[in-house]
Protein backbone atom coordinates (compact mmCIF):
# COMPACT_ATOMS: atom_id res chain seq x y z
CA UNK A 1 0.00 0.00 0.00
CA UNK A 2 1.77 3.10 -0.97
CA UNK A 3 0.26 7.29 -0.14
CA UNK A 4 0.70 10.57 -1.96
CA UNK A 5 -1.41 13.01 -3.11
CA UNK A 6 -4.49 11.84 -4.96
CA UNK A 7 -3.93 14.25 -8.04
CA UNK A 8 -0.50 13.33 -8.26
CA UNK A 9 1.24 12.11 -11.84
CA UNK A 10 0.38 8.61 -10.91
CA UNK A 11 -3.51 9.62 -9.98
CA UNK A 12 -3.59 12.09 -13.03
CA UNK A 13 -2.62 9.51 -15.80
CA UNK A 14 -5.37 6.66 -14.37
CA UNK A 15 -8.15 9.38 -13.60
CA UNK A 16 -10.38 9.46 -16.56
CA UNK A 17 -10.26 5.55 -16.76
CA UNK A 18 -11.02 4.95 -12.73
CA UNK A 19 -14.03 8.04 -12.50
CA UNK A 20 -15.48 6.31 -16.16
CA UNK A 21 -18.77 6.80 -14.61
CA UNK A 22 -18.73 9.98 -14.73
CA UNK A 23 -17.99 10.71 -18.13
CA UNK A 24 -21.20 9.27 -20.20
CA UNK A 25 -23.54 11.81 -21.82
CA UNK A 26 -26.45 10.52 -19.76
CA UNK A 27 -24.36 11.53 -16.41
CA UNK A 28 -22.36 14.22 -18.02
CA UNK A 29 -25.15 16.06 -20.48
CA UNK A 30 -27.75 17.43 -18.01
CA UNK A 31 -24.71 19.58 -16.18
CA UNK A 32 -23.11 20.81 -19.77
CA UNK A 33 -26.98 21.42 -20.95
CA UNK A 34 -27.39 23.91 -18.02
CA UNK A 35 -23.90 25.05 -18.20
CA UNK A 36 -24.11 26.33 -21.57
CA UNK A 37 -27.73 27.56 -21.45
CA UNK A 38 -26.80 29.05 -18.42
CA UNK A 39 -23.18 31.00 -20.11
CA UNK A 40 -25.30 31.91 -23.37
CA UNK A 41 -23.13 34.25 -25.35
CA UNK A 42 -21.09 34.88 -22.41
CA UNK A 43 -17.40 32.80 -21.08
CA UNK A 44 -17.16 30.12 -18.19
CA UNK A 45 -14.37 29.36 -15.62
CA UNK A 46 -14.73 26.29 -13.96
CA UNK A 47 -12.96 25.87 -10.97
CA UNK A 48 -10.91 22.25 -10.36
CA UNK A 49 -11.22 21.68 -13.99
CA UNK A 50 -9.23 18.64 -13.69
CA UNK A 51 -8.89 16.90 -16.93
CA UNK A 52 -11.58 18.60 -18.41
CA UNK A 53 -14.60 16.39 -18.29
CA UNK A 54 -17.15 19.11 -18.21
CA UNK A 55 -14.90 21.81 -20.03
CA UNK A 56 -13.98 19.80 -23.01
CA UNK A 57 -18.11 19.60 -23.96
CA UNK A 58 -18.55 22.39 -22.88
CA UNK A 59 -16.08 24.45 -25.15
CA UNK A 60 -16.70 21.77 -27.91
CA UNK A 61 -20.49 23.51 -27.59
CA UNK A 62 -19.05 26.88 -28.07
CA UNK A 63 -18.24 28.44 -24.72
CA UNK A 64 -15.40 30.00 -23.93
CA UNK A 65 -13.78 28.49 -21.24
CA UNK A 66 -11.11 29.12 -18.61
CA UNK A 67 -9.65 26.88 -15.71
CA UNK A 68 -8.71 26.75 -12.26
CA UNK A 69 -7.00 23.48 -11.03
CA UNK A 70 -4.45 23.12 -8.07
CA UNK A 71 -2.58 19.66 -9.71
CA UNK A 72 -0.01 20.27 -12.93
CA UNK A 73 -0.41 16.60 -13.61
CA UNK A 74 -3.77 16.65 -14.10
CA UNK A 75 -3.34 20.26 -16.13
CA UNK A 76 -0.96 17.95 -18.35
CA UNK A 77 -3.69 15.76 -18.86
CA UNK A 78 -5.99 17.93 -19.91
CA UNK A 79 -3.67 18.99 -22.83
CA UNK A 80 -3.84 15.69 -24.28
CA UNK A 81 -7.58 16.60 -25.29
CA UNK A 82 -7.74 20.22 -25.70
CA UNK A 83 -4.71 22.63 -26.20
CA UNK A 84 -4.73 25.68 -23.98
CA UNK A 85 -5.31 27.90 -26.95
CA UNK A 86 -9.00 26.91 -26.53
CA UNK A 87 -8.66 26.28 -23.23
CA UNK A 88 -6.35 28.35 -21.20
CA UNK A 89 -5.91 26.83 -17.13
CA UNK A 90 -4.42 28.95 -14.27
CA UNK A 91 -2.76 26.51 -11.62
CA UNK A 92 -4.69 27.84 -8.28
CA UNK A 93 -6.82 26.60 -5.44
CA UNK A 94 -10.57 26.04 -5.31
CA UNK A 95 -13.00 24.47 -3.14
CA UNK A 96 -15.01 21.20 -3.61
CA UNK A 97 -18.86 21.53 -4.84
CA UNK A 98 -20.05 18.26 -2.69
CA UNK A 99 -22.36 19.08 0.15
CA UNK A 100 -20.99 18.27 3.48
CA UNK A 101 -22.49 15.04 4.98
CA UNK A 102 -22.43 16.00 8.51
CA UNK A 103 -26.13 15.26 8.95
CA UNK A 104 -25.09 11.70 8.39
CA UNK A 105 -22.75 11.50 11.37
CA UNK A 106 -24.02 9.48 14.32
CA UNK A 107 -23.04 10.96 17.94
CA UNK A 108 -19.05 9.97 18.51
CA UNK A 109 -19.06 9.13 15.02
CA UNK A 110 -16.45 11.34 13.09
CA UNK A 111 -15.97 9.32 9.31
CA UNK A 112 -18.75 9.17 6.46
CA UNK A 113 -18.33 6.74 3.22
CA UNK A 114 -19.07 8.59 0.31
CA UNK A 115 -18.01 5.39 -2.34
CA UNK A 116 -17.50 1.60 -1.78
CA UNK A 117 -17.22 -0.36 -4.80
CA UNK A 118 -14.34 -3.43 -4.99
CA UNK A 119 -12.61 -0.54 -7.03
CA UNK A 120 -12.21 2.14 -4.87
CA UNK A 121 -13.31 3.02 -1.50
CA UNK A 122 -13.68 6.39 0.24
CA UNK A 123 -14.61 8.34 3.01
CA UNK A 124 -14.38 11.46 5.11
CA UNK A 125 -13.43 12.46 8.16
CA UNK A 126 -14.98 15.64 9.78
CA UNK A 127 -13.55 18.32 12.24
CA UNK A 128 -17.17 19.89 13.01
CA UNK A 129 -15.78 22.98 15.03
CA UNK A 130 -13.35 24.07 12.54
CA UNK A 131 -14.99 22.98 9.14
CA UNK A 132 -11.97 20.87 8.55
CA UNK A 133 -12.06 17.53 6.66
CA UNK A 134 -9.98 14.98 4.96
CA UNK A 135 -11.17 12.31 2.47
CA UNK A 136 -9.16 8.94 2.35
CA UNK A 137 -8.88 7.02 -0.57
CA UNK A 138 -8.35 3.20 -1.06
CA UNK A 139 -7.72 2.89 -4.54
CA UNK A 140 -7.42 -1.12 -5.96
CA UNK A 141 -4.42 -1.52 -8.25
CA UNK A 142 -4.39 -3.47 -11.53
CA UNK A 143 -1.66 -6.02 -8.84
CA UNK A 144 -4.51 -6.58 -6.48
CA UNK A 145 -2.79 -4.25 -4.58
CA UNK A 146 -4.26 -0.73 -2.60
CA UNK A 147 -3.17 2.43 -2.57
CA UNK A 148 -3.96 5.04 0.09
CA UNK A 149 -4.39 9.13 -0.60
CA UNK A 150 -5.81 11.64 1.00
CA UNK A 151 -6.47 15.45 0.70
CA UNK A 152 -7.49 17.64 3.21
CA UNK A 153 -9.75 20.62 2.78
CA UNK A 154 -12.26 23.09 4.48
CA UNK A 155 -16.41 23.01 3.57
CA UNK A 156 -18.76 25.52 3.94
CA UNK A 157 -22.87 25.27 3.91
CA UNK A 158 -24.70 26.92 1.08
CA UNK A 159 -25.94 29.72 3.45
CA UNK A 160 -22.25 30.41 3.85
CA UNK A 161 -21.70 30.52 0.02
CA UNK A 162 -24.65 32.66 -0.74
CA UNK A 163 -23.38 35.00 2.20
CA UNK A 164 -20.42 35.36 -0.29
CA UNK A 165 -22.11 35.67 -3.52
CA UNK A 166 -24.30 38.53 -1.62
CA UNK A 167 -21.15 40.24 0.29
CA UNK A 168 -19.26 40.11 -4.00
CA UNK A 169 -22.10 42.40 -4.88
CA UNK A 170 -23.74 39.52 -7.00
CA UNK A 171 -27.64 39.15 -7.16
CA UNK A 172 -29.67 35.65 -6.58
CA UNK A 173 -31.04 33.72 -9.69
CA UNK A 174 -31.57 30.15 -8.60
CA UNK A 175 -30.66 27.27 -6.30
CA UNK A 176 -30.90 23.68 -7.14
CA UNK A 177 -29.75 20.31 -6.07
CA UNK A 178 -28.41 19.08 -8.97
CA UNK A 179 -28.12 19.69 -12.60
CA UNK A 180 -31.78 18.38 -13.54
CA UNK A 181 -32.81 21.75 -11.75
CA UNK A 182 -34.30 20.00 -9.14
CA UNK A 183 -35.57 22.02 -5.82
CA UNK A 184 -32.83 22.50 -3.10
CA UNK A 185 -33.43 20.96 0.46
CA UNK A 186 -32.26 19.70 3.53
CA UNK A 187 -32.05 16.04 2.29
CA UNK A 188 -29.67 17.77 -1.10
CA UNK A 189 -26.27 15.79 -1.56
CA UNK A 190 -25.40 18.80 -4.17
CA UNK A 191 -25.90 22.23 -3.98
CA UNK A 192 -25.92 24.47 -6.91
CA UNK A 193 -26.67 27.90 -6.55
CA UNK A 194 -26.78 30.82 -9.85
CA UNK A 195 -25.66 34.48 -8.92
CA UNK A 196 -25.33 37.55 -11.63
CA UNK A 197 -23.69 40.29 -11.43
CA UNK A 198 -26.52 43.05 -11.28
CA UNK A 199 -27.61 44.75 -14.70
CA UNK A 200 -25.24 48.27 -14.50
CA UNK A 201 -28.16 50.04 -16.08
CA UNK A 202 -30.71 48.90 -13.38
CA UNK A 203 -31.73 50.72 -10.58
CA UNK A 204 -31.77 49.41 -6.86
CA UNK A 205 -34.90 47.82 -5.87
CA UNK A 206 -36.06 49.91 -3.45
CA UNK A 207 -35.82 52.85 -6.17
CA UNK A 208 -37.83 50.25 -8.12
CA UNK A 209 -40.49 49.71 -5.87
CA UNK A 210 -40.52 53.26 -5.34
CA UNK A 211 -41.15 54.63 -8.94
Amino acid sequence: MTSSDPWDAETARGYDESCAAMFPPEVLGPSVDVLADLAGTGRALEFAVGTGRVASPLTDRGVPVSGIELSQPMVEQLRRKVPASDLPVTIGDMATTRVPGIRRLPPGQAAVPFEVSAAHSGFDTYDVVSQQGTSHHFSREPDGSYRYSATNFRYIWPAECDLMARLAGLEFQDGWADWTRAPFTAESDWHISVWRKPDADRRPAAGSMGA
